[in-house]
């Protein structure tokens, strides 16, 4: 049962609930917790001030926190609180269990106490702690989510399982043995708190003080609360609406907020979603059980490891002394490598040991709350934290089955001592055999016909001298940063063909590898000098390109292939023909610090398209979406050029390529829409953050568009509403000009709103961000659109 403690507890105040209510996001609060951590929204940005301007806008709006600019925001840390507009923001603090929360308004305890009672202010919005979702609240202010009765009768059992002695409920640090309790207020108080957080005079000299024990008594028998409408107080739950997974009662159906929503008898719906939790909690418990016949063999791969290690340390102190005094000081070095491996191996059996029983705990703690979710016998109550509880059940679930339960470290030490040598060659004694005094390896040549470049991207192949007899067992592969800078390793590993994507256009890099075995390194390769793809100047951006017909047709070609002539700085400076090739391995990286001096690398395009000269199209950047940085809900089709999502939660996907100069052009076609998502499209750093809408964080600039208007946003600051929305087959156009450091958005060629973002400097790749409701299709090498190039050449 104490495992289960921390279910019971609530993320703000770091105690057990009193009176919780359930957010939308199935995450529960006290309610004086809740009040505690509103934040009042500007009167500019109320749906009531917005509904006296006349805007005509749906009540939708107002509810969605993604459409509208908060002053206050939780994940920034700071806020005004309700009620208290005026007063000096406050930094937010961590509570007791480590989750970010706004800093009580009044700090005193009677001040928190009273809060329930107090109205709440206008404008008022709620961030949850533990999802950090946020919401306006509606007229009815906290009234209007539903209290948890369930989760208040497993804390009151739980609490009256507990034989220890009634603590105060107002101790800040060590709580002290209650000495009374307030029939009322229903806390228990020790003696110093009751003086100063429960005075005999005013208005609570008419509450009653009883004994604790009394209390608990009093508090065991008192009537429990039937859960009633949120929207009708006086009503009962009698229905459950299998749409909107919640139960409603006899008016919300005469009404017509439910009329045409499916409905199922309550108890019916009680007892399935009884049997599905029960259902998922057989998979967990199984789960549970075979972690601890796990736990139960990683303690005996400890002792066996202790054992091993012992009996391998004797066998080894036995051959090291019959090689007399010219072993003594060999065989302390191999004493302290066996001492070294010793100790790995415990090291990363107890970290696996440590990291499985938290898992296993907190898998325990899960399993007994659900039970005792289970044991409740309110219908209502129970339905409104079934679904959460069941999904939650199912990720945990699905956490034990990802290979955790699988050994790190064998307990074997793969370690063999060879003490047949003669005594002048005891000082090349090591483990497994002698080490040989084999040369290193010869200096990899360069496979000058497998190296290209292809917009940021750079391939380089190499291979080992014809007649070299020494065999490499790896290479190392360096790159400079493009400005003369320090070489970095790119690259270590077997193969002998490398592509490294996310190179700054237009820039000329250094690259050179070389070869290593046990015995040590090789000598470097010659240097070779690659350039990537080249920006368009003033003068082109000007130029006239394709219809908007041939653009559709140039969205379909192939990306085109063009002949490179290299000039190294080797002796006879002799020219080779470079030719695109199959890619073995693909490193992704930034690579924004690497290069160093070396030879020129010049490119001659060749014509690939009869619609438009292939020098206008110089910078153009093919690329597609990457499902290596991608999140796990994003779904890939059409070689990765469509994309959508298997999660109604908003997932980003980024491009394969980023830019650092030059201007780009790209486009997405919108496949599937539904009208009510509001998908986001812009650019991001590698780092931005992968489950949330677009320009939530700092890594991200980004217009996100529904089927009316359209949003800019960066670091959730929404900016520039501008009408307009997007419907199924619209185009949504991006365009990057790091010339100018900024970022356009268009909607079916015309451009949406002014210049969303400037001072753009710094590496940003193409990304999206979308949930199931949406699809689309990315289409690259396109030119400058009409809007852009009209306004440059007049620039």
């Amino acid at each position: 049962m104490e495992e289960m403690e921390e279910e019971l507890k609530c993320p703000v105040c770091g105690s057990f609930y009193r009176e919780p209510i359930i957010l939308p996001c199935s995450h529960n609060l006290c309610q004086a917790c809740a009040r505690n951590i509103l934040v009042q929204t500007p009167e500019s940005e109320s749906p009531q001030s917005r509904r006296a301007s006349g805007s005509g806008v749906s009540d939708y709006d107002y509810l969605d926190m993604d459409k509208m600019s908060l002053y206050s925001e939780a994940d920034s840390g700071y806020g005004s609180y309700a009620g208290f507009a005026s007063a000096p923001t406050t930094p937010c603090q961590k509570s007791p269990n480590g989750v970010r929360v706004f800093p009580p308004a009044m700090p005193p305890p009677a001040a928190h106490l009273s809060a329930s009672l107090a109205p709440v202010p206008r404008n008022s919005c709620i961030t949850c702690p533990q999802c950090h979702r946020s919401l306006i609240l509606d007229d009815r202010g906290l009234r209007g989510f539903p209290k948890n009765r369930v989760l208040e009768g497993v804390i009151d059992r739980y609490q009256q399982s507990k034989a220890a002695a009634l603590k105060c409920q107002l101790c800040e640090k060590a709580p002290k043995e209650a000495t009374v309790m307030c029939e009322q207020c229903d806390v228990f108080y020790c003696e110093p708190c009751r003086l100063r957080c429960h005075p005999p005079r005013g208005p609570l000299a008419k509450h009653r003080l009883v004994p604790p024990a009394q209390g608990r008594v009093s508090r065991r028998l008192s009537p429990r609360k039937i859960s009633t409408c949120t929207d009708h107080e006086l009503e009962n739950h009698s229905m459950y609406c299998v749409q909107c997974k919640m139960p409603v009662c006899y008016q919300c159906l005469e009404e017509g907020k439910h009329s045409s929503h499916e409905v199922k008898a309550l108890g019916a719906m009680w007892k399935l979603h009884k049997s599905q939790l029960s259902q998922a909690l057989n998979g967990l418990s199984d789960r549970a059980k075979e972690a601890k016949e796990f736990l139960v063999q990683l303690r005996n791969m400890v002792q066996q490891i202790q054992e091993n290690s012992v009996e391998f340390e004797a066998c080894l102190v036995a051959q090291c002394d019959a090689l007399i005094d010219a072993l003594n000081r060999r065989k302390a070095q191999l004493l302290s490598r066996v001492n070294k491996e010793h100790e790995h191996k415990l090291k990363v059996v107890r970290d696996q040991i440590s990291h499985c029983t938290v898992k296993l705990r907190q898998t325990t703690g899960l399993m007994e709350y659900c039970l005792e979710v289970i044991k409740e016998n309110d219908p209502s109550g129970f339905l409104q934290i079934s679904d959460a509880l069941i999904r939650r059940v199912h990720l945990t679930e699905d956490q034990w089955g990802k290979g955790t339960l699988t050994p790190r470290m064998t307990t074997d030490f793969d370690l063999n001592l060879d003490n047949t040598p003669l005594l002048q060659s005891i000082h090349q004694l090591d483990f497994v055999q002698m080490k040989a005094s084999s040369p290193v390896p010869a200096a990899p040549l360069l496979q000058l016909e497998d190296c290209c470049t292809h917009n940021n991207s750079a391939t380089l192949s190499w291979k080992q001298p014809p007649l070299s007899t020494v065999i490499a067992e790896g290479y190392i592969l360096e790159l400079d940063d493009g400005n003369g800078g320090q070489f970095r390793e790119v690259y270590v590993g077997k193969e002998t063909m490398c592509t490294v994507d996310g190179l700054h256009f237009n820039s000329t890099y250094s690259a050179r590898v070389k070869a290593f075995n046990k015995t040590g390194v090789s000598q470097y390769s010659k240097t070779l000098v690659l350039q990537t793809s080249e920006d368009t100047d003033s003068e082109e951006q000007a130029l006239t390109f394709p219809s908007s017909s041939e653009r559709l047709q140039l969205r379909r070609m192939s990306p085109f292939s063009s002949t490179l002539n290299l000039q190294p700085n080797f002796s006879g400076r002799s020219c080779f023909d470079i030719r695109s090739s199959a890619h073995q391995l693909s490193l992704h990286s930034s690579l924004q610090s690497l290069n160093a001096p070396g030879c020129n690398f010049e490119t001659q395009s060749a014509p690939f398209s009869q619609l438009v000269d292939i020098k206008k199209l110089v910078a153009v950047a093919w690329f597609a979406f990457d499902p290596g940085s991608a999140h796990s809900d994003i779904i890939f089709s059409n070689d990765n050029l469509t994309v959508t999502c298997n999660s109604y939660d908003d997932r980003v996907v980024l491009g394969k390529t980023g830019f650092s100069k030059g201007v780009h052009y790209w486009e997405l076609t919108i496949d599937r829409y539904d009208n009510h998502p509001d998908p986001a499209f812009g650019v991001a750093c590698i780092d931005v953050m992968k489950d949330m809408m677009l320009g939530k964080d700092d890594k991200a600039w980004a217009m996100y568009v529904d089927n009316n208007r359209s949003w800019f946003m960066h670091n959730n600051s929404h900016t520039n509403r501008t009408e307009g929305g997007i419907t199924k087959g619209a185009t949504i156009g991006v365009l990057l000009d790091l010339n100018r450091r900024t970022l356009t958005f268009s909607i079916n060629e015309d451009q949406q709103g002014p210049i969303a973002f400037e001072n753009m400097e710094g590496l940003f790749f193409p990304a999206v961000s979308l949930n199931r409701n949406v699809q689309v299709t990315l289409h690259t090498g396109l030119p400058i659109p009409d809007f852009y190039s009209s306004r440059a050449s007049i620039a």
